[in-house]
């Protein structure tokens, strides 16, 4: 059969690629776990309220101030992450993002008073508002276009898992009855 540029072979070489190699899926996978730690992060503070308003006296105030705290860092970090993942590439910044995960794990773990846990839930918030754009974006670049719709549908799938991962970790640390280190 005969294309427009005169051969079949120019056509199997225009055909976009629908196959689904285990390198894609995993890549995209690892990159949508981003969205588990963006729904996890964001609910898990839900099951801390209480908690860290007896442990550092928060009025009702200064409780919404630190539970926003990491939203504020997932506004300014889903509006930053654009530049730097166009400059020094997505796997880079996803990367990048991957330490701030880390750091803000392990501050708000050992935060030592109110400010520090507020300073690394804001760094949260702005690895979560980064791995809102970066992730979504690296997997849509790497999925064949018959299935980049599904790929990318990861991420947000994971960011519901996340969330129902933090509501069923806070219930089962609840179950412990640790008292007020129960949210570290």
């Amino acid at each position: 059969m005969k294309n427009l540029s005169g051969t079949a072979a120019a056509t199997e070489e225009a055909r976009p690629q629908t196959s689904l190699n285990w390198c894609v899926l995993r890549s995209a996978a690892v990159a949508a776990f981003g969205g588990l730690l963006f729904g996890f992060d964001t609910a898990v503070i839900a099951g801390a309220t209480s908690a860290l308003t007896r442990t550092y006296n928060l009025t009702p105030g200064l409780l919404g101030f630190t539970v926003a705290s990491a939203l504020w860092g997932t506004v300014l970090g889903s509006i930053l992450a654009g530049r730097p993942a166009d400059r020094y590439g997505r796997v880079a910044c996803l990367r990048a993002v991957a330490v701030l995960y880390i750091v803000t794990a392990a501050g708000c773990g050992l935060a030592w008073n109110w400010h520090s846990l507020v300073l690394f839930r804001f760094i949260g918030g702005l690895a979560i508002g980064s791995s809102s754009v970066v992730g979504p974006m690296y997997i849509a670049e790497i999925s064949p276009a018959a299935k980049r719709g599904r790929l990318v549908a990861l991420f947000q799938f994971n960011v519901i898992f996340g969330i129902l991962l933090a509501y069923l970790s806070n219930y089962l640390l609840g179950l412990l009855s640790l008292g007020d280190v129960e949210w570290r």
